[in-house]
């Protein structure tokens, strides 16, 4: 049920994961991600998702430390970047993000990107797997990955990822990405779901806003969750933050959905991953 801040979804190895979350993308380490993550709490949230190369797991780590919520309530998601692909070097990767959470183990980690051009995901993986077992991470999963991406891990895995976290918006809404994961029991997650506000103008999208008497903002991440997609949509501002979560008192109509789902134009704002090789 979408019906509350904190419901969940469950992943493949029957881990409850949130609709929503806060994403930290290019917020700055220290006050601002702190204040961003208590917000966020404060807010409601419980899951919160940074990556090695945002430069902020410490600002988020102490912000959860001070927050006094229960570190069992909540969802922390961090990644691991290019320059670290590679068995024992992933290893080496998590130990450093989780130092710099001051975590004991983790809700999700995941592989920042394929990275095909080094042709290591799959070695990286095994490392993931390991973390997995171990029992220093409750699930682990991928991000930005295509299908044919997911394919080349899973004929290789012993543990299908849980998670696949991509672009996803209604202008890019993958729907061949995600009839795979769901065929495959992967959660797709969406990343820049307001497509940098590039969205909140769209005459469409302002209707059925208005038809609400919600923002379009609240409009998308509503969609997202009916959708069946995990969204993280970032902020640095506390009534920003609020806002984006006050979407659990209303359900957008079958109607509705198809018109949004129609402004799809296949037009991603972001790196190809088949082309994105920084290290």
């Amino acid at each position: 049920m979408l019906n509350h801040i904190q419901s969940t979804t469950t992943l493949h190895n029957g881990v409850k994961m949130p609709w929503l979350g806060l994403g930290v993308f290019k917020v700055e380490d220290g006050e601002e991600v702190g204040n961003s993550v208590k917000a966020a709490l404060e807010a409601g949230y419980r899951s919160i998702d940074t990556a090695a190369i945002y430069g902020n797991e410490e600002g988020v780590g102490k912000a959860i430390a001070e927050s006094g919520v229960p570190r069992e309530e909540l969802f922390i998601t961090t990644k691991v970047w290019n320059a670290d692909h590679g068995y024992e070097e992933t290893l080496a990767a998590f130990d450093a993000s989780m130092k710099k959470l001051g975590l004991d183990y983790l809700d999700l980690y995941l592989i920042h990107w394929p990275l095909p051009s080094q042709g290591k995901s799959p070695e990286t993986w095994k490392a993931l797997e390991k973390l997995y077992k171990d029992g220093r991470v409750r699930a682990i999963g991928v991000s930005n990955f295509k299908v044919h991406h997911l394919e080349e891990i899973i004929a290789d895995a012993e543990i299908t990822p849980m998670v696949n976290q991509v672009e996803y918006h209604p202008r890019f809404n993958q729907q061949e990405l995600h009839d795979f994961c769901k065929a495959h029991k992967i959660q797709l997650e969406a990343w820049s779901p307001l497509m940098q506000g590039g969205l909140l103008d769209d005459p469409i999208l302002i209707d059925i806003a208005a038809k609400y008497n919600k923002s379009t903002a609240q409009i998308i991440i509503r969609w997202d969750m009916q959708t069946g997609v995990v969204t993280i949509p970032k902020s640095v501002k506390p009534h920003r933050i609020a806002e984006n979560a006050d979407v659990f008192d209303f359900e957008l109509s079958p109607e509705d959905m198809d018109k949004i789902n129609a402004l799809n134009k296949d037009q991603r704002m972001f790196a190809d991953p088949d082309e994105f090789d920084r290290v």
